[in-house]
């Protein structure tokens, strides 16, 4: 399966001190975020490929500052990653989406974003449908509503499994995982 990674997850995945992003349900940041995001590679079988779209790449160099040209390197570096282009393919792809909602009336799409990221939105779609993506890993809920408007299956963090193995406030602090204190055997 092809599976396509938005910059909230990608930047989990290649920088240990990213900020989680927050669950809908308790508006709390997401416990084990990054831990999720690397399980999510880790159980990828060896027939599935991870994209990254260039726009996507983009912003996380922009946050990467510095660290850039390694993000970049470490990127090109995994046989499984491909970073794939906002190319012409990928235009005609944003111009058909575009002008659908042109047609209906609302060139956003139904989206309350402004206009600016709506078109960068698309532009990460598009890149993603034109190389075949099944599945989007976003936390951003404006992409991810408008990849599920076109038929794409899409994950959050918050929606991940934690991994086994994981420690979590109980188990960092010396405790079992269920944070009940083991009673002496006799």
């Amino acid at each position: 399966m092809i599976l396509a990674l938005d910059s909230s997850a990608l930047a989990l995945l290649i920088n240990p001190d990213a900020r989680a992003p927050d669950d809908p349900d308790t508006g709390e940041p997401v416990t084990n975020a990054r831990e999720r995001v690397v399980g999510l590679i880790a159980g990828m079988s060896a027939a599935d490929t991870l994209i990254v779209p260039t726009p996507v790449l983009a912003e996380l160099l922009v946050r990467a500052g510095k660290g850039g040209p390694a993000v970049l390197e470490q990127l090109q570096g995994q046989a499984r990653v491909r970073l794939c282009p906002f190319d012409v393919r990928a235009a005609i792809e944003v111009a058909l989406m575009t002008q659908e909602a042109l047609e209906s009336g609302d060139k956003r799409g139904g989206s309350g974003q402004p206009w600016q990221k709506v078109k960068y939105d698309r532009q990460i779609i598009a890149v993603a449908r034109v190389a075949a993506a099944k599945r989007l890993y976003s936390d951003d809920r404006g992409l991810a509503a408008f990849a599920r408007l076109v038929g794409m299956d899409v994950v959050s963090t918050w929606e991940l499994p934690v991994p086994e193995g994981t420690d979590n406030l109980f188990t960092s602090a010396g405790l079992p995982p269920d944070g009940q204190p083991s009673r002496p055997t006799e």
